[in-house]
């Protein structure tokens, strides 16, 4: 397995924008597609999209096509979510998750995760 760390979580208004990180260690990373999720209090994990291997493909759920970007650099082991006109209901804690295959949009299928960054967006 892979650890993971992620950061860059905060609080920022209504239509701002945050980076969050996930740092991998511990095995060869570009082996690995990554996924992002969130969990709000209350709610079920959510899938906010994910990153192949390579980074030559992603997938994103329409909750927040076109608003959130997700990058990776292997050479530096990290991948990167940025979020774009953030709203009050994207405020939840942030995770990111590895899987040694392709990238997939159910938190089941990714074995190692990150714990968490929390990003609060205020109206």
């Amino acid at each position: 397995q892979v650890q993971l760390v992620e950061s860059g979580g905060g609080l920022v208004q209504a239509g701002g924008s945050l980076r969050l990180s996930c740092a991998a260690s511990g095995r060869t990373f570009s082996n690995y597609a990554v996924g992002w999720f969130r969990q709000a209090p209350g709610k079920e994990r959510e899938f906010v999209g994910a990153i192949s291997r390579s980074g030559g493909s992603t997938q994103y759920p329409d909750s927040v096509k076109g608003r959130f970007t997700i990058s990776r650099d292997n050479a530096k082991n990290a991948v990167y979510l940025q979020m774009n006109s953030l709203k009050p209901e994207d405020t939840a804690v942030y995770y990111c998750a590895a899987r040694g295959y392709s990238y997939a949009p159910s938190w089941y299928d990714y074995d190692s995760w990150g714990q968490g960054t929390q990003v609060t967006v205020s109206s």
